[in-house]
């Protein structure tokens, strides 16, 4: 299971740290990013890993499958902070610092010296977003906006 929630975290926070889409309408040779990161998600909770097995509907989420990639290796962290810090950061979470969720207002955040994902993909033409709980920090100089997402 715990590959399963890498997976769809992968995927969830890549669109997520790249609602991609590419910067310029007449690049075509650029591929969507689209990732889908979902707390307590199970491998076989969507029906493009169970090929309706276990009787869950997920067909948007089947459809981008077909039309895309699907991801059959994966490894995930216990924590959300954890996951979503080594996934957007490209590190492991205990070079981030970024173990667990911090109480409100904590300094304990994402730092302007940790390039993202998203600002990667940012020279490449794309255009990124996440959307959803953050768990990266809780003041606003770690607001994805601040680290190279455009939303």
């Amino acid at each position: 299971m715990s590959r399963f929630l890498a997976l769809i975290g992968a995927t969830m926070t890549l669109g997520l740290a790249a609602f991609a889409t590419p910067a310029s309408a007449q690049t075509t040779d650029k591929p969507n990013i689209v990732v889908i990161w979902g707390d307590d998600v199970g491998f076989w909770n969507v029906g493009a890993y169970s090929r309706g097995m276990m009787g869950y509907q997920t067909p948007n989420i089947d459809r981008l499958s077909n039309e895309g990639a699907l991801f059959t290796d994966m490894y995930a962290q216990q924590s959300c902070t954890a996951g979503r810090a080594a996934f957007i950061l490209g590190q492991s979470p205990f070079r981030t610092g970024l173990l667990t969720i911090g109480v409100p207002g904590s300094p304990q955040g994402i730092t302007k010296d940790q390039p993202t994902i998203a600002e990667l993909l940012k020279p490449l033409g794309y255009t990124s977003g996440q959307f959803g709980k953050n768990h990266l920090g809780d003041r606003d100089q770690h607001l994805p906006t601040n680290h190279g997402f455009d939303e």
